[in-house]
């Protein structure tokens, strides 16, 4: 739980001073407490109240960020048990597993199949994040090779799996400045692993053999101050995985330190199908990383879409990008139709446009991505925002005409914007499946 802002407005200078922009430090504390405002903007408070009030107010899970660039991985930062008490705020990394007893052409083969689970939905593109690197040989000489052609075939960031200290650093010193995560610390080498962690500044998975042994090894990291922590409780079967990751989260919301950290888990069972399973079990209880070994698509999409189910927040609707979209080989004769920028609404408008057989563009307005009747209902779809979309899209460069089709839910519209616009409005059907009778009647 948060600090009240009464419980913050205690660790404050109580100047009134108003560099912070506020008219007093209660409302300064006010604001800390609702996440309006941050700490950095009293150029007065005390260190020792910065070091209170920051690790008071820190999330009950730590943020750990992964890789480098575009594919960077953040992973914890988690606040709730369930998502509709607020949101889950880092989706599932979904790390893909080689050997280092693989040939190098198997691995490279292995690394373009990778590359290739990119998914879209709704207009979205989706990927695994990671690709674990398993020193299953046990020798340090062909993970470090196995680690160096993963490396150059794949942007993704690397998990390096291994509990050899020695098999790691040699790794690192290749690897570390696409700042990889690595797996294997454990109660024999948790020192040598740490030292590596903070000598190269990447993030380190910690496992135990029960959860009484995982908290303390977390807390003998932490007391040789390093904090980059993903933990593992060892387990590997389902059942049992899945009572720890719940118990680990439930601790963690109750600020035992020792379980305040993302969690990774294994899906290793040899049955693929059961793997696949068992993935999801963990992407749907709190795993920060879930490991596996299948690089088929058949086995990596359902995960896409189920951590997409589970992650995406319920209170933000999923849009598309407002712009001109073009739905066949279009022409300046074609028609142009307006609608909201909701992906369900785009995606549906598209598909009875291309039906139709009848090319066509689509002005998607930005409503924040909500519907059209519910667009229009709250002020958010009017004819200024559509005349305004008219005149920036650049629509009327691609067309010699100046009509453009509305839906028929909004035909209230048409008049002012008619009238805005200066181009001719047609009211189309209320539902997109009608399109394509509405253009033998009324445009072809």
């Amino acid at each position: 739980m948060g600090l009240t802002g009464l419980e913050i407005f205690k660790q404050l200078p109580k100047t009134n001073c108003k560099d912070c922009g506020q008219p007093t430090c209660l409302a300064f504390a006010m604001s800390l407490a609702s996440g309006k405002a941050s700490l950095d903007l009293c150029p007065h408070v005390s260190d020792a109240a910065k070091e209170a009030l920051d690790s008071a107010s820190a999330p009950p899970i730590t943020l750990v960020k992964i890789g480098s660039g575009d594919k960077a991985v953040a992973v914890g930062n988690e606040t709730v048990l369930y998502r509709h008490d607020k949101r889950f705020e880092n989706m599932t990394a979904i790390a893909v597993s080689l050997s280092d007893e693989m040939s190098s052409e198997e691995i490279i083969n292995r690394a373009g199949q990778i590359n290739k689970l990119v998914f879209d939905r709704v207009g979205q593109m989706h990927s695994i994040s990671m690709v674990a690197v398993k020193n299953s040989s046990g020798d340090s000489g062909k993970f470090l090779a196995a680690v160096k052609t993963v490396a150059e075939n794949t942007d993704f960031p690397l998990l390096l799996n291994s509990e050899n200290p020695e098999s790691i650093e040699k790794a690192l010193e290749l690897v570390a400045a696409k700042k990889p995560v690595i797996c294997g610390a454990n109660s024999e080498n948790v020192e040598a692993m740490t030292n590596l962690a903070k000598k190269y500044d990447v993030p380190m998975v910690v496992r135990g053999e029960d959860l009484d042994q995982l908290a303390s090894l977390v807390e003998k990291v932490v007391s040789m101050g390093f904090k980059q922590i993903i933990i593992d409780s060892g387990s590997r079967e389902v059942n049992q995985v899945l009572s720890e990751q719940t118990q680990m989260r439930r601790q963690a919301l109750k600020k035992f330190r020792p379980f305040g950290y993302p969690t990774i888990a294994f899906a290793s069972n040899q049955d693929p199908i059961q793997a696949v399973l068992d993935a999801g079990v963990y992407i749907s209880k709190y795993a920060a990383i879930v490991v596996i070994e299948s690089s088929d698509p058949a086995d990596i999409l359902p995960l896409i879409t189920l951590r997409l189910n589970i992650y995406t927040d319920p209170q933000k609707p999923i849009a598309v990008e407002s712009k001109v979209y073009e739905i066949g080989n279009v022409d300046e004769s074609s028609p142009v139709y307006i609608t909201t920028n909701f992906s369900l609404t785009y995606f549906c408008l598209a598909g009875d446009v291309e039906s139709s057989r009848v090319p066509g563009y689509i002005l998607p307005v930005d409503t924040d991505g909500i519907s059209v009747m519910t667009g229009w209902a709250a002020g958010k779809f009017t004819p200024e925002k559509i005349t305004e979309m008219l005149q920036e899209s650049g629509i009327s460069d691609k067309v010699s005409h100046r009509k453009v089709i509305i839906p028929g839910g909004v035909a209230v519209l048409s008049g002012k914007l008619q009238e805005l616009s200066g181009w001719e409005v047609m009211v189309g059907p209320r539902e997109s499946a009608g399109i394509p009778t509405f253009l033998k009647q009324r445009w072809l």
